[in-house]
């Protein structure tokens, strides 16, 4: 995706989560964090979006403390429209070249914050419904394939990953809806952090989970079932990645 196109759907998610929250009450709780309401829910989400615009819109090129106070519940859904309002604000004026930390690998910081953002927020918006009740809003199966790929090959190959193996396994991931064509994703387990090879058809695995994008982006991201997806070889392995892989 272009940064243009993760900037709008970061800008969409965040109206969509706000307008949840706001449905859903703030002592609502939320079922995919079982220890949050929706007032923890907003609050995180907003001060990842102030720690986010704080880098692009004043160039910071090291990493700073994290904030994590927001307002008391009266102020706290429309100061998370004005917190991510300003996040969009900041990466639709920022220069394409803008220098400024990021962490994980990227063509550029924009970039690299654009998708973060749309992701964080994607993510937090289904707690919202989750957390207001009844259907949620689809996921686009070649945004949520992003997301899967970011999840793979960004946050679990960092080394604070627990997605470990006492000897070398392998997972190949399937989102078979993508526009492209089925996209592909072989995550190989050992003792270290995974390591994951885009498109790596024709190596063997030890299990196979295969599905819609959407599901498999909720899924990995442990925001919805596996019940739904197609696993074949050694279940095992879908066990510990739901038992260890929790990004926090």
């Amino acid at each position: 995706m272009e940064t243009s196109g993760f900037i709008d759907t970061l800008r969409r998610e965040g109206a969509l989560l706000a307008d949840a929250a706001q449905d859903a009450g703030l002592d609502a709780p939320v079922p995919p964090c079982p220890d949050w309401r929706v007032r923890d829910l907003l609050a995180h989400t907003g001060a990842v979006h102030r720690w986010a615009a704080g880098y692009v819109a004043e160039r910071r090129t090291r990493p700073q403390d994290w904030d994590p106070s927001a307002p008391a519940d009266p102020e706290l859904v429309d100061w998370y429209r004005g917190t991510h309002g300003r996040l969009t604000d900041a990466l639709t004026a920022a220069p394409a070249d803008v220098d400024c930390w990021y962490f994980l690998p990227a063509p550029s910081p924009l970039a690299f914050w654009a998708r973060r953002q749309a992701h964080e927020t994607t993510v937090h918006r289904v707690d919202a419904q989750a957390a207001r009740g009844g259907e949620l809003s689809p996921v686009e199966p070649d945004f949520a394939a992003d997301g899967v790929d970011e999840l793979l090959t960004g946050f679990q190959a960092r080394q604070r990953s627990r997605v470990r193996t006492d000897r070398p396994r392998t997972v190949r991931i399937r989102a078979v809806d993508v526009a492209d064509g089925p996209r592909e994703w072989l995550v190989r387990l050992s003792a270290e952090a995974p390591v994951t090879e885009r498109d790596a058809q024709d190596t063997a695995a030890d299990c196979t989970v295969g599905g819609p994008a959407q599901d498999l982006y909720l899924a990995l991201w442990n925001r919805g079932p596996y019940e739904g997806l197609s696993v074949t070889g050694d279940e095992s392995l879908l066990e510990l990645w739901r038992r260890t892989s929790a990004i926090t």
